[in-house]
């Protein structure tokens, strides 16, 4: 090791910590830091064929730091495992650099052959604490492991992981959004919801088909679309302040009932103890009265997910305005 190595793995702690005050005490109280040092002595005399020698100092490293790196697993520069408690790098793991590690990780292997069976984790990768990864896979540039996360296939560059076994949660496409929030999606939410956007649509075909039947029914029907139309333009001048958009692209609105001179509106918050709900509910009935003739609007609030993939379209286009 070199004097610029120190160097390096000291400024790499403090990008990456903001726990971290000085030099001094990184160098007395982060294990992970320690960890690194040493594996690094013991690989060399893993490479020079001193192996007993290797797996005897990585042996001291971990129960000096709780972390246990085998001397034949090749870790990259600015490596940070931070807290570190627990952490398990298999011999033929290999971690890039400016790799973000967390305590309780298991990079393993899943073959009892001699062979490459540990991951391969390529630069940039955060790893929640307690997440595992399992098997001769790769883990992209810039990716991200969810804390707890069971990791058993590749993971493409930029993506995010989350759950048991691990899902792909996000970003769209791989594309994360300029300036945006660190975020740890959850992919069944994303499921159901896109079950429920294509719910929607079927049922509004079939309330098309319906309304081209020549009969009075669908008479009704075709004056109660123009009717619920209008309701959907009124209802858009309410703006959600949480986010600025309004509840009909939002997708807050789920379904307009209209009988008479009465309208039923089922609005979609997630929680019916959501802060809001009395606050947009009266703003729903302010703007809806006296559109069509509307004298009575009733308003039920649904416990269900909204539309998540609408959400991000639309706040990555109020970021481009």
């Amino acid at each position: 090791m070199t004097f610029d190595n120190f160097r390096e793995d000291i400024h790499a702690i403090f990008l990456k910590d903001p726990a971290a005050r000085s030099t001094m005490e990184i160098l007395l109280c982060y294990p992970g830091l320690h960890a690194l040092w040493f594996h690094r002595r013991a690989r060399w005399l893993w490479t020079h064929r001193l192996k007993l020698s290797a797996r005897f100092l990585s042996h001291i490293s971990r129960f000096l730091t709780g972390i246990e790196i085998h001397p034949g697993a090749t870790i990259g520069r600015r490596v940070f495992i931070d807290h570190g408690m627990g952490v398990v790098i298999g011999e033929t793991a290999e971690v890039g650099d400016d790799v973000l590690i967390y305590m309780g990780v298991v990079l393993g292997g899943t073959a009892l052959e001699n062979v490459k069976r540990h991951p391969t984790i390529e630069d940039g990768v955060i790893i929640g604490s307690g997440a595992i990864v399992l098997g001769p896979i790769r883990i992209g540039r810039s990716a991200k492991i969810g804390a707890g996360s069971v990791v058993v296939r590749s993971v493409p560059p930029g993506a995010t992981v989350v759950g048991v076994p691990g899902r792909i949660a996000g970003p769209e496409c791989g594309v994360k959004l300029a300036d945006e929030p660190e975020a740890m999606p959850d992919p069944m939410l994303r499921v159901v919801s896109r079950l429920l956007d294509r719910q929607n649509r079927l049922e509004d075909r079939i309330r098309i088909m319906e309304q081209s039947l020549p009969t009075p029914e669908a008479a009704a029907l075709r004056e109660s679309s123009v009717c619920e139309t209008q309701i959907r333009e009124a209802l858009k001048e309410v703006i959600d302040p949480e986010v600025g958009i309004d509840i009909v692209d939002l997708g807050l609105i789920k379904e307009i009932r209209v009988h008479e001179n009465s309208v039923h509106i089922d609005m979609i918050l997630t929680s019916k103890t959501c802060p809001l709900v009395d606050h947009l509910s009266e703003q729903v009935k302010r703007k809806v009265l006296g559109v069509c003739g509307i004298e009575n609007v009733e308003i039920s609030v649904l416990d269900e997910p909204w539309n998540w993939d609408r959400f991000v379209k639309q706040r990555g286009t109020l970021k481009e305005i």
